[in-house]
């Protein structure tokens, strides 16, 4: 990586395609991992005999760590300097190294003799679960943190759309891995209370994948010192100052809080998919409920291959993204948020194979809108200073909605009648709420036009 003070003042160097690609290709790692316990939660917490109507408890356990984790990395990494490390990849070793140790014990919380459905199973499940989701924040948002670090203004489509490609690319490796191990013959049912060893070895394989991939990283991005930091984005380093969280605050970007409002009803409905799309999937398709019967382990295969689907989706729509620019940005997310929400729909009421990958197709449309667009003009709203401290509070956006919808969804299950396919069709109304939302948002990239000497 680029390392030398050869460009002009408060400009960032242009990065090499090799560059961005050795910048963004760990990322597929990193959401191996956490997407292989995304796309398996539902099943393994019903598996171990967790009531539907309380499900919920166990989604809020995800944002919530991220909302605790993100800006707490942001805060430290952005005062952090390791000269052999960097500033932000020391916390993307310390987390990988946390994760793999999770991932080798959820898929096994069924097979230490805690029982069926007892308290003792799911509050390990749930502990194990928040451990995982907390290492998986630290390792994610390193490569979150270094786009706005090294990457111009005119390269971040590109920086964002690549991260989130490949991270999409690390979700189809995820969510295949069950059904493809089913067809080699691995058993895709147990002993009522225990999780499928498709489902256990797919845990095993995406902790090697993360420990690949962060010393792929380690290996092959050299972040910028904190000199050289601040001469391309035109600022004065002060190491004796320390500005409070309320002046960090009040000095944020206008998109910062518009985007926020956007954010909410984009990730409203989200959890929604993780947690009842399996059984929506399995009453729909399959007529079984029964967690159990090899019709609900097959609906939490197929359920994986959508998952692959609307990755590849994304993936390929990402090519496309790209190339947007300020003038096609938000249309592209307005109409990529409609088609998602129209996905969830006809996922929802959808009873064949065949409407359910229609639907998640349209999902995958807007999923790499979601993962990508808004980070965008975030980081082109920036200044350099405390970037990754707004990165990480940025996520509270994602994280808050996520924490109502699950704790609302005690409330809401009920009042649809306990009909999982009923949560879906909420999750897409609410993701075509956001995307309308987007247009009060006024892309603001003056930090990126100024040389700042202070916040």
């Amino acid at each position: 990586m680029l390392n030398s003070k050869t460009q002009t003042k408060g400009q960032l160097p242009k990065l090499t395609s090799m560059q961005l690609f050795l910048m963004t290709f760990g990322y597929a790692g990193v959401q191996v991992a956490f997407s292989v316990q995304t796309g398996n939660m539902g099943r393994i917490f019903q598996t171990l005999g967790t009531d539907p109507t309380k499900l919920g408890f166990f989604f809020i356990l995800p944002p919530l760590a991220g909302m605790i984790t993100q800006p707490l990395i942001g805060l430290f990494s952005d005062k952090t300097w390791l000269p052999k490390l960097g500033r932000r990849i020391p916390y993307l070793i310390g987390g990988c190294l946390v994760s793999i140790i999770v991932l080798l014990l959820l898929p096994n919380t069924g097979s230490f003799g805690f029982g069926y459905g007892s308290m003792t199973a799911l509050w390990f499940g749930a502990v194990t679960v928040l451990f995982m989701d907390l290492s998986a924040n630290v390792s994610m948002q390193p490569f979150k943190m270094i786009i706005p670090d090294m990457v111009s203004e005119q390269q971040t489509d590109k920086a964002w759309t690549l991260q989130n490609m490949w991270g999409s690319l690390g979700g189809v490796i995820a969510f295949i891995f069950p059904f493809v191990l089913t067809v080699f013959g691995i058993s895709n049912t147990a002993a009522r209370g225990v999780v499928p060893d498709s489902v256990k070895i797919s845990f095993y394989v995406a902790a090697a994948i993360l420990l690949l991939s962060t010393i792929f990283t380690v290996i092959n991005v050299k972040e910028y010192d904190p000199e050289t930091l601040a001469y391309y984005h035109g600022i004065t380093v002060n190491n004796d100052k320390r500005d409070s969280l309320v002046d960090i605050l009040k000095h944020a970007p206008k998109v910062f809080w518009t985007l926020g409002i956007v954010e909410f009803f984009v990730w409203f409905g989200i959890p929604y998919m993780w947690t009842y799309s399996t059984g929506a999937l399995s009453e729909n398709i399959w007529r079984v409920s029964d967690p159990a019967s090899a019709g609900y382990q097959a609906a939490g295969n197929w359920f994986g291959i959508l998952q692959a689907v609307y990755s590849v989706v994304a993936i390929l729509v990402g090519i496309f993204f790209q190339h947007l620019n300020k003038k096609t940005r938000k249309w592209a997310f307005f109409f990529s948020l409609i088609a998602g929400g129209i996905g969830f729909i006809v996922v929802a009421y959808g009873h064949t194979h065949m409407s359910s990958l229609l639907g998640f197709i349209l999902i995958g449309i807007g999923w790499i809108a979601i993962i990508s667009i808004p980070f965008t003009i975030l980081t082109n709203a920036l200044n350099g200073k405390h970037d990754g401290i707004y990165l990480g509070l940025f996520n509270c956006f994602i994280c808050i909605p996520q924490i109502v919808a699950s704790i609302a969804s005690f409330a809401i299950f009920p009042m649809v009648g306990q009909s999982m396919a009923h949560m879906l069709a909420i999750a897409g109304v609410a993701l075509i709420i956001g995307g309308c939302l987007i247009w009060i948002v006024q892309e603001d990239d003056s930090h990126t036009k100024k040389i700042k000497k202070g916040i």
